[in-house]
């Protein structure tokens, strides 16, 4: 038990355990698959982590996401650098993983190992991605209504009435769910203040105001967004199937969250940040 409470369980058996399910969908699970998840289930001996302390011992951390500037062109990277790869420890640092960003040159990475090293244990399921292939796809996104001022707002709530009721939605919440913050993984864009009052993040080296570079996020769709952030073509379900969309990646920030990395714009490789909104 990491946290006291959830059972760290290791890749192979979450990736099992996801398997088992997905197979009996819509069915009683069989007695060999029941005789499984039990198996999986109980506490094992895990790296722990102590009042106070870090984990014991060194954990492999798990890839999150691989971009090349190729296929994302606003990715802005270091000069001399055209691939961003994110990785995170599969443990809350305090309420979610914590990432590590890595820009490199394509051409310089030539030892790749077959078999990436992993860790012993992951604390949630939602923290051990699963693998996507990633299609790229360009979008508008406008800031949340709380970055906007006092004038704006009111000109908007105006304008969303009539559109609002054209698609029977809220018309108080129909600017954020159709057109500010993409309910999705993204490069860019605009952060969302779902939890929390927008507030600047300053670089800690230089003190330029950060922007956000990536946000993972837990569904690819909101809602009461209707089709408007349906990715294009829409590949349907994914391992967890929800009312709230869909979640191919099968991961889970919070308890349905996005965790927004932010770096400076002037020098991409100072510390970045990440907050959960």
């Amino acid at each position: 038990m990491v946290d006291g409470i959830n059972p760290a369980k290791s890749p192979a058996d979450l990736r099992l355990e996801r398997r088992i399910f997905a197979a009996s969908h819509g069915r009683d699970l069989t007695p060999e698959e029941r005789e499984t998840l039990e198996r999986i289930r109980p506490p094992r001996t895990y790296p722990v982590r102590r009042a106070g302390q870090s984990y014991d011992g060194p954990i492999a951390m798990l890839p999150v996401a691989q971009l090349y500037v190729r296929d994302v062109p606003d990715l802005s990277p270091p000069e001399g650098k055209d691939l961003l790869q994110v990785l995170w420890c599969p443990f809350d640092h305090p309420i979610m993983p914590r990432t590590l960003l890595f820009w490199r040159s394509v051409a310089a990475v030539t030892d790749i190992l077959d078999t990436p090293p992993e860790p012993p244990a992951v604390q949630f399921d939602g923290y051990l991605p699963e693998p996507c292939v990633l299609e790229p796809e360009q979008i508008t996104e406008y800031p949340d209504h709380l970055e906007l001022s006092e004038e704006l707002r009111e000109q908007l709530a105006q304008w969303s009435v009539p559109q609002a009721a054209e698609e029977d939605m809220d018309p108080d919440t129909y600017y954020d769910c159709v057109l500010s913050n993409a309910p999705s993984w993204k490069v860019g864009g605009w952060p969302a203040w779902n939890s929390t009052d927008p507030s600047s993040q300053p670089c800690s080296e230089c003190g330029t105001v950060m922007e956000v570079l990536m946000t993972v996020a837990t569904f690819e769709e909101g809602d009461d967004a209707g089709n408007s952030w349906s990715p294009h073509p829409h590949p349907g379900a994914g391992p967890y199937p929800s009312h709230r969309g869909y979640n191919a990646t099968g991961v889970q920030i919070g308890s349905g969250y996005r965790q927004h990395l932010f770096v400076c714009p002037a020098e991409p490789e100072h510390p970045h940040i990440e907050l959960m909104t």
